[in-house]
């Protein structure tokens, strides 16, 4: 008996320990989500007007003379994946894979990973990186969201391949955070979009570009994309953080309730054995 007590009053402080630690992640990641949710709501207006800008551009436009703005000559996709750095989110990162594989089931496709968990993923996988500079998403800046925006356009310009697709995790509130890839390139993708609901449908506007429409979709895509990238990135981040402090959170709840169990466990045991322990002293003294 005693024996079960004292492991039982080991675990009661390791659950403990577990308990300080979970606790500490919440508040953590609760210090950092403030701010990274500021962030993300001054990029979403931002974010979702560049998007829909480009659509308008690419229903309008009557020329198709930009590489851009043309059906896509490649069956090939690139999938811009935007992960976490680490673990323990709840299904942050799982539900994103999953979101993946299912749009790309059947799909030739080479992948652009941001955060270590889509490296190591694609790793184990095998599956071809446009590069692996951005494995960190902590440390992505504007600066690196252009860098990639142009070296996406290269390739896209090359025929590497012929479709760019956005694979991140929208913030929905603080209890749901929602995986979602898009078509990003080429405009053609865009303009075959289903508009959202309470949307009307616009007239048709004939735009004029100088010098030509190929001129100015050639400057002007790569900044689309760095924007959708960096908008991205701020949504992830949020998400992350908002997961990982329900997931810490979660955790925490479940660490009181076990050493709640395990102190009314030790209390039984304890009771019992004094009990025992009374109950031999009278038989003895009965015996004398």
């Amino acid at each position: 008996m005693a024996q079960n007590m004292k492991a039982v009053k080991l675990r009661i402080k390791s659950v403990q320990s577990t308990m300080q630690i979970t606790k500490a992640m919440e508040l953590v990641a609760s210090s950092k989500m403030r701010r990274a949710k500021e962030r993300a709501d001054t990029c979403r207006p931002y974010f979702k007007t560049l998007h829909r800008t480009l659509q308008d551009i690419a229903e309008e436009n009557t020329e198709f003379m930009s590489v851009y703005a043309k059906e896509a000559s490649s069956g090939k996709y690139c999938y811009v994946v935007i992960a976490g750095d680490r673990g323990l989110a709840g299904g942050y990162n799982s539900n994103l894979f999953k979101c993946l594989e299912a749009d790309s089931a059947g799909k030739d496709y080479v992948v652009l990973p941001i955060g270590k968990k889509a490296v190591e993923y694609f790793k184990r996988r095998k599956v071809e990186c446009v590069t692996e500079e951005f494995a960190e998403i902590a440390g992505v800046s504007v600066a690196d969201c252009f860098e990639m925006a142009h070296l996406l356009c290269r390739e896209f310009k090359k025929g590497t391949f012929g479709h760019i697709q956005l694979c991140y995790t929208t913030f929905l509130s603080m209890l749901s955070q929602q995986p979602d890839v898009f078509s990003m390139l080429p405009l053609t993708d865009l303009a075959k979009e289903e508009p959202e609901e309470g949307e009307k449908e616009k007239c048709r506007n004939l735009i004029l570009y100088e010098p030509d429409s190929s001129t100015v979709f050639d400057a002007i895509v790569p900044e689309y994309l760095a924007g959708l990238i960096y908008g991205g990135v701020c949504e992830s981040v949020v998400s992350e953080l908002a997961a990982r402090r329900n997931a810490m959170e979660a955790a925490t709840n479940n660490a009181e309730e076990m050493i709640e169990k395990l102190n009314l466990y030790y209390n039984r045991a304890r009771q019992a054995s004094i009990t025992q322990e009374i109950t031999e002293i009278v038989a003895g003294a009965e015996g004398i």
